[in-house]
Formats: C-alpha cells, structure tokens, sequence
C-alpha cells in the first residue's frame, strides 16, 4: 500500500516539475520576446523557433589574452598597463526560414598591470562564423570595459549577436577571441 501511495506522489511531483518547465511562450527561457505590436504581419512570416543545431564556440588559439605596454616596452612585464583574458563560453540560437541567429557570450576578466590606471579601456573582440573552411560572419567590435580599482580585477560578459544564412552544416562553428596587435 505505501509502494503505491509513494509512486503516486512521485508521479504527481514529477508532473508538476514538468509542467512548469513548459510554462511560457516558445523561446522565453532563450531570451527571444514575443513580437513587438505592429510586427504581428513580419511576426508571422519570420516566426523563429528553438534551434536543435547551435554551433559551438572555441577561442582560438593565441587570442583568448590580450595585453598592453607603455608604448615602446612592449614584453617588459614592469611596464604592463593591462591584461584581459577570455574563458567560458554559452551560446543560444533561434532559426527562421533563411536565417540562424547565434547569440554568443563569453566571460573575460580584466586586470590592471603595474603601469594601469582606473578608467575605461576598449577590448578587440573578434566574433568570427566558420562553416566548411568558409567564413560566413566576421566583425571585430571596440568592447568598452570599466575598471573601477587598479587593486581589484573586473569581470565582464561579452555577448553578440550574429546572423548568418539558415542553411549552413552541423560543422559550423563561432570562433571568439581578442584581435591581436599588428606587429611592427
């Protein structure tokens, strides 16, 4: 009798667990919103859905660090203004008819060298879609990060949003990292 009465009570909380992860409309734990008022005509024709096929992210070789001298003692460690490094990624894709979006986000901390100061400093990123050899998106974007103290380090989210066409293979992939100096 308590076998029976124990399977019911798992089978009802179980049911229960499942029925709120099916809570909200198509995409909402995705971040992807309803359409915007208005829209409901383009809404219609462009309707995304979950994507089974998101393609991964890896950072390059070379690219995930990125570090600046004062100019002229580029490799002399006492003369490091700043160091920025790239680890975890994630990403989140939603496809339409034609197209694939890939929304990619990385986390990166910045640290301040002997030479740093407080202030603002812009990060190379490289946001990159390789599918077969072939590069179907590529764009290098300023990224604005704050460090407040020279004492503290700062962590940042990087995210982008690429489109690229919706017919590319299961062997794509986002490449990120940061765009090197060119070297003299």
């Amino acid at each position: 009798m308590s076998v029976n009465v124990s399977r019911g009570v798992i089978a009802v909380s179980l049911m229960m667990v499942l029925s709120g992860c099916n809570a909200g409309s198509l995409g909402s734990g995705l971040g992807l919103s309803p359409s915007e008022p208005g829209n409901a005509a383009a809404a219609a024709t462009q309707q995304a859905f979950v994507q089974g096929f998101c393609p991964q992210i890896s950072l390059r070789d070379g690219t995930a660090a990125y570090r600046t001298y004062a100019r002229g003692k580029d490799g002399d460690a006492e003369q490091v203004i700043f160091q920025a490094s790239l680890a975890d990624t994630t990403r989140s894709c939603a496809r339409t008819e034609t197209s694939l979006t890939i929304n990619a986000l990385v986390q990166g901390r910045l640290v301040a060298g002997p030479q740093g100061k407080a202030g603002t400093i812009n990060l190379p990123v490289r946001v990159t879609v390789v599918d077969g050899g072939q590069e179907v998106f590529n764009e290098v974007e300023q990224y604005a990060v704050t460090l407040a103290d020279v004492n503290q380090p700062t962590q940042f989210i990087y995210s982008k949003v690429a489109t690229v066409p919706g017919d590319i293979s299961g062997t794509a992939r986002v490449f990120i990292g940061f765009e090197q100096p060119k070297k003299k």
